[in-house]
């Protein structure tokens, strides 16, 4: 795919002034040369653009507050001068597999004050003696050569800040809240409903004692004999009429 054309699936609809990250691996450059990409990506701070043939990156515009350039697999072999004059405030950049032979090469990134990381893998300048001891001494800002520091001590695997993760992080852990404060009402709603049953419970036993009552006083009636039970339920409304006949008095 043609870089212009690459650049314009990558926008989606947004303005350049928009965009914070731009990844152009492995489209095809037209010479060698950097052709699409230009100052109205302002607020560019993450490009990449890897295995897509540059010879040069002088076509490279202005871009102050790029931080993270990624240049691997290509075939640059000087002219980086031209990242001191356009990306300032450059702190990462990847070199690796391109055609730099000379430690003289870098010697224009020594005008990128911020440039703490820096990556040459499988180019020939690796294979010079005291390569790394000589890097270290023409850029003295640089922190880490190929992923190591002077010391031999290992890069993080990334910078949050320049890779993104940070607000990816937040995120995530913006989700998880959710879902824990999601957990917690479906447990509040579970324990509701099992209180509602148990309420529900405890009021059949009780009306199922009060119709059992009823029943066995039922039974009781009807094992005794007739006239016992005719006599039973005329006291019974004997009691009746007493208690009306007293309310009546009171009254």
């Amino acid at each position: 795919m043609e870089m212009k054309k690459r650049l314009t699936l990558e926008l989606r609809n947004k303005k350049p002034g928009e965009v914070k990250e731009l990844v152009l691996d492995n489209c095809r450059s037209d010479d060698g040369k950097i052709v699409g990409l230009s100052s109205d990506f302002e607020n560019l701070e993450f490009l990449s653009m890897i295995n897509i043939n540059l010879l040069s990156v002088s076509n490279l515009p202005k871009l102050n507050k790029l931080r993270k350039l990624e240049l691997s697999d290509n075939r640059i072999s000087g002219g980086l001068e031209v990242l001191a004059e356009r990306t300032p405030n450059l702190t990462h950049l990847n070199l690796s597999g391109n055609k730099i032979k000379d430690i003289n090469t870098l010697e224009p990134l020594k005008k990128l004050p911020n440039l703490h990381s820096l990556d040459l893998f499988n180019c020939e300048v690796t294979m010079l003696i005291n390569y790394r001891e000589s890097v270290f001494t023409l850029l003295p800002q640089l922190t880490y050569l190929d992923g190591f520091d002077a010391d031999d001590q290992e890069a993080p695997d990334s910078d949050p800040e320049a890779d993104g993760d940070g607000l990816e992080d937040e995120y995530e852990n913006g989700e998880e809240d959710d879902d824990d404060d999601e957990d917690d009402l479906d447990e509040e709603v579970i324990d509701d409903e099992e209180d509602e049953d148990d309420d529900l419970e405890g009021e059949e036993e009780e009306d199922g004692e009060e119709d059992g009552e009823d029943d066995e006083e039922d039974e009781a009636d009807d094992d005794l004999p007739r006239g016992e039970k005719r006599k039973r339920n005329l006291e019974d409304e004997g009691e009746e009429d007493a208690e009306e006949e007293e309310d009546d008095e009171d009254d």
